[in-house]
């Protein structure tokens, strides 16, 4: 099957509460330029043509969602989430083709931008066993000890930091974060439930405006960000 023939769905783990931010709001909901930080997540996602779906985990106890005006949008699907992110990611696979590709990406990286999308989905003709937006480590990386003095000076070539999206088969990534977390292993993004089972993701630079909000300083980042997204248009 061709990537262009493949049903593409986009699953959005939105069930955390945020507390870093010491906001009374879970951080997906706080204001940004006019909505909310998930609404512009969201939109990013339910515009791109090539997506069939989007899939975001709530949280039970969720009073925000409804609110939204992107809560209607017919290509919207709701499940309810779990503790952890890999538990939330699981649930909204469970309404997921099986044979489709699934997109994950943090309700809190509003700054997404279609270009960065659009690579991403292309990268199976190179990494047919999926993929991750991910950004170079620019500084000088250093490594503590328990005291929080520094040990050593860590080498930064071919560090990354990982974004999302992620880019996975969705039976492979489901089987794989299934057992995975059944024998413990620490899972702290999509990618590692591959890597546990033995798969090496691909690694696509995007863009390093794709900030994930997660301190109160992010957010007047993310909107100079997403005014200069729209300035060009991306």
């Amino acid at each position: 099957m061709s990537q262009s023939t493949k049903q593409i769905i986009a699953v959005v783990p939105a069930a955390g509460i945020g507390s870093r931010m010491g906001a009374e709001v879970p951080k997906q909901y706080l204001a940004l330029n006019e909505q909310t930080i998930l609404g512009h997540t969201l939109d990013c996602l339910l515009t791109h043509t090539e997506i069939s779906a989007v899939i975001i985990a709530l949280n039970p106890e969720d009073k925000y969602f409804s609110a939204l005006p992107q809560a209607t949008h017919p290509k919207l699907i709701t499940v309810t989430g779990g503790n952890e992110r890999a538990d939330s990611v699981l649930a909204a696979l469970q309404h997921a083709d099986e044979s489709s590709w699934v997109l994950v990406h943090d309700a809190a990286r509003p700054c997404l931008s279609h270009l960065d999308i659009d690579k991403l989905i292309a990268s199976t003709a190179v990494f047919p066993q999926g993929s991750i937006l991910a950004a170079p480590v620019r500084d000088t990386m250093k490594r503590s000890n328990d005291s929080g003095e520094i040990c050593h000076t860590v080498c930064r070539d071919k560090l990354w930091h990982a974004l999302t999206p992620q880019y996975f088969p969705a039976k492979q990534l489901k089987d794989n974060l299934e057992a995975a977390l059944a024998a413990e292993a620490l899972i702290t993004d999509e990618a590692s439930a591959m890597e546990w089972a033995g798969i090496k993701p691909g690694i696509i630079s995007g863009r390093a405006d794709n900030i994930k909000v997660t301190h109160p300083d992010d957010l007047q980042l993310a909107g100079l960000f997403l005014k200069n997204l729209s300035r060009q248009g991306k």
